[in-house]
């Protein structure tokens, strides 16, 4: 938490986009509680504290601003060998509305956004074995992977006034994968 002390020095901010996560995907009864812990702490934990730094920050400061979780499409939907992710996402999705509710009284929004698979160095190596790259493909109405762009443009405009009326929301950047 000593990254979150940090933090407050930092402050305050007009804008979060709280884009830290991890996944280590493995069957349900594989899951030990260390891995659970190191998901969650992440995912979970953290996000919710720093969120809360911010958000403290802004409120003591008088900030309209936004806070902006990347989230994912498994927090509106289940994935095999993704119990804890899952899990994770979920409660993001959740604490983030609940967030809104608590912040929308000083003017601060609370958002998410929920990508499929993007193509980032990190997801490469996993693109590159056919059976994975087409299974992901055939779950992606739009017939693509996703690009860190398409997730950029979702943040600037939860970022902007152009979402002035949005709290509480998540975008979908899932190429129609949770609308099948």
């Amino acid at each position: 938490m000593e990254a979150v002390n940090n933090l407050k020095k930092l402050g305050p901010f007009n804008i979060l986009v709280n884009n830290a996560g991890n996944n280590i995907p493995e069957h349900f009864c594989e899951v030990s509680e260390e891995r659970f812990d190191k998901v969650m702490g992440l995912n979970v934990k953290s996000a919710f504290f720093v969120a809360q730094v911010v958000a403290k920050g802004m409120v003591e400061s008088g900030i309209r601003g936004s806070i902006i979780h990347i989230s994912s499409q498994m927090g509106i939907v289940g994935g095999q060998n993704r119990t804890v992710y899952c899990a994770s996402k979920h409660a993001m999705e959740g604490f983030s509305k609940s967030m809104a509710l608590d912040l929308a009284e000083n003017g601060i929004r609370v958002n998410t956004v929920c990508p499929t698979f993007i193509e980032t160095d990190l997801t490469r190596p996993f693109m590159e074995e056919k059976e994975f790259k087409e299974y992901i493909l055939s779950r992606i109405p739009l017939g693509h992977v996703g690009q860190a762009d398409d997730v950029a443009n979702a943040v600037l405009f939860l970022a902007s006034d152009m979402s002035k009326m949005m709290t509480g929301s998540s975008i979908k950047v899932d190429g129609g994968w949770t609308a099948v």
